[in-house]
């Protein structure tokens, strides 16, 4: 059997990887082919694009135009955001009054014009894109009123945070544990960076005495809404946490006896001892015979503390006097704190039902009324004592005053005139130098100058 071989090739020609079949007979038929290529096996013929219908082209323009918007939003974006973070033109702190219902335009306007920010319309911008974006409808974002600080180089977006929570400028408010509610009301009044008035005197016991930080030009009644919201939250809170063998029957009675315990004693170590004699003494159906409440029944919110007490007024039918009614006062007689109301819900584990001042600010307690007579008795001594030098160091100061004002009535001493000038004055001879100056009586109806 004879096996087909392909002719050979010429000298030098090498036969394409490519292409199959019979090598070309010649340089030349190698470098132009006589005959087609053939054609490769599993080639796929190439079939002609189809044209796009309208409606495709339409969709395609669409898109375009749709990414095209989108880049171009994007960039506006990044800009807008740089700007709204971009250092603002001030260049010292600088405060400024937002009133109440002002619109954001006009507050942007007042913004620019102060030389906070640089563009109003970039802040109203940027305000209505976080009012857009706070769905929620309880803390909508919304520009408040108020007195602002800003520091040098404050941004749109701090500016706008600070309006838009409200970070006003804040100052404290201290009101002292035992206070009256119109004392209360009167020391409200007499600061000057809160405004408004007192529409309605809060009723006694309901305000929490405490330090507040409050923004300035805050309404008065706003602070007493606070205050009083503050107390209702302690009491509900302890109230849930008392001794429930504690003898009251409500908060509002825990009230009335922690405002005579918070006027009891100011030292933090005996409030839970003096509430354990008042409760002692309700336990035993005895009078609570506290000398402040005789104070606050004969003048009520007005009352002045520490003010001498006499028989007649321990005697004196009040309301609020525990000398005379039993059990608790129908009221408050001042704003307690919460160190006396926790002791007044958890007093002591005593049996003492008597106390008395011991003349350092302290009080010695008893169980027995013969105890409790000894310590009286101790305690009229020292008050004698103490009344005594009081009476003295009166006694000297006025004696300094009274020293004081004769040394003010007294002429000033008499200048001494040269024997000269006097003489000249006088239509006189001097007396002559070296000689003692004896001034001569002046002429009748001439004054003498001094």
């Amino acid at each position: 059997m004879t096996t087909l071989r392909p002719p050979s090739l010429p000298p030098g020609v090498r036969r394409p990887a490519n292409q199959p079949g019979p090598a070309p007979r010649s340089p030349a038929e190698h470098l132009e082919p006589r005959r087609g290529p053939v054609r490769p096996r599993n080639l796929k013929e190439r079939q002609p694009a189809k044209k796009l219908g309208p409606q495709m082209r339409a969709l395609n323009a669409f898109f375009t135009c749709l990414a095209v918007l989108l880049a171009v939003l994007g960039m506006f974006l990044v800009g807008f955001d740089r700007e709204v973070d971009r250092a603002g033109p001030l260049r010292e702190a600088k405060t400024i009054v937002v009133p109440e219902r002002e619109g954001a335009q006009d507050i942007a306007r007042r913004l620019e014009e102060g030389g906070i920010i640089a563009s109003a319309h970039v802040f109203v911008a940027h305000y209505l894109v976080r009012s857009a974006l706070s769905t929620n409808d309880k803390q909508k974002f919304h520009l408040k009123s108020g007195e602002y600080q800003f520091s040098p180089g404050t941004s749109i977006r701090e500016v706008t945070d600070a309006i838009g929570k409200g970070r006003e400028i804040t100052f404290s408010i201290t009101i002292p544990e035992g206070l009256t509610s119109w004392q209360i009301v009167e020391r409200l009044k007499a600061d000057q960076g809160l405004s408004g008035d007192v529409t309605r005197m809060p009723a006694e016991g309901t305000l929490m005495p405490d330090t507040y930080r409050v923004p300035k030009g805050m309404s008065r009644m706003a602070v007493i809404v606070m205050m009083r919201a503050e107390q209702q939250k302690f009491i509900e809170k302890i109230w849930a946490q008392r001794n429930a063998s504690v003898p009251v029957r409500s908060p509002e009675e825990a009230v009335i006896l922690a405002s005579i315990i918070e006027k009891e004693t100011g030292k933090r170590d005996e409030r839970e001892r003096v509430a354990a004699v008042f409760v002692n003494r309700l336990r035993k159906n005895m009078r609570l015979q506290s000398d402040p409440t005789i104070l606050y029944g004969l003048a009520g919110g007005q009352v002045q503390w520490g003010k001498p007490i006499t028989r007649t007024d321990i005697n004196s039918r009040t309301p609020h006097n525990t000398y005379v009614i039993s059990a608790l006062p129908p009221s408050p007689i001042c704003n307690p704190g919460r160190a006396a109301l926790s002791a007044t819900l958890r007093p002591a584990q005593t049996n003492e039902i008597y106390f008395v001042a011991d003349g350092q600010g302290g009080h010695i307690f008893s169980e027995t009324l013969k105890d409790h007579n000894t310590a009286v008795s101790n305690w009229r001594k020292t008050e004698k004592d103490i009344r005594a030098r009081q009476a003295e160091r009166q006694a000297q100061a006025q004696s300094a005053k009274q020293a004081q004002q004769v040394q003010s009535a007294q002429p000033d001493p008499v200048q001494q005139v040269p024997a000269q000038v006097l003489a000249s004055e006088l239509n006189e001879d001097a007396t002559p130098a070296g000689q003692a100056a004896t001034a001569t009586p002046p002429a009748k109806g001439r004054p003498r100058r001094n």
